[in-house]
């Protein structure tokens, strides 16, 4: 197995949206993750408890998540969506073991959704994974997130059983990938 790094994987490009690893550390990135974790934070906190999630608390849960640091080389990869130049959406990608390759964090910023982002994150997410190897995807997601699990379906991927027990998953997906199956 090739180790992935940021400089092993050419830009996708699809329409007006260009994909690429980038550090998790990059403001770009640091930006998005922030974006992320907030809609996803305060998403749950209007489902079960009615209001945004309380600023001191999404501060401190941004500070603790340790996401990031999963997802560089050797073993991982965020992947950037530009939209005409633009850090407006990632996706994360990380190795689990030999083959099998955990897609995380998929988030495209509320400004440039509808533009088919998603599709340009989901399709270098596979040419990544190809990259590292793997020819199983896994992922996991909630209930709530409705928006992923149609971007999920609609790019191969199939409900299947829980394979790990975070927290806040709620639904487990598996995609086979095209060029492993041949």
């Amino acid at each position: 197995m090739t180790p992935l790094t940021p400089w092993t994987m050419a830009p996708v490009a699809s329409g007006p949206w260009t994909v690429a690893p980038e550090p998790p550390d990059s403001p770009d990135a640091r930006a998005l993750w922030t974006a992320y974790y907030t809609e996803v934070s305060d998403r749950w906190f209007r489902l079960h408890r009615g209001s945004d999630t309380p600023p001191g608390e999404l501060a401190r849960g941004i500070a603790a998540d340790d996401g990031p640091e999963q997802l560089v080389a050797p073993r991982g990869l965020l992947l950037v969506a530009r939209l005409t130049g633009r850090a407006s959406g990632m996706a994360g990608l990380a190795l689990l073991e030999p083959g099998t390759a955990e897609v995380r964090r998929v988030f495209v910023h509320p400004s440039a959704r509808g533009r088919r982002g998603g599709s340009a994150l989901m399709a270098a997410v596979d040419a990544a994974a190809g990259a590292l190897g793997a020819a199983r995807l896994v992922l996991d997601t909630r209930h709530d997130l409705v928006e992923s699990h149609r971007l999920y379906e609609r790019h191969g991927f199939t409900r299947t059983e829980a394979y790990n027990e975070g927290p806040y998953a709620e639904r487990w997906y598996t995609k086979r990938l095209a060029s492993a199956a041949g």
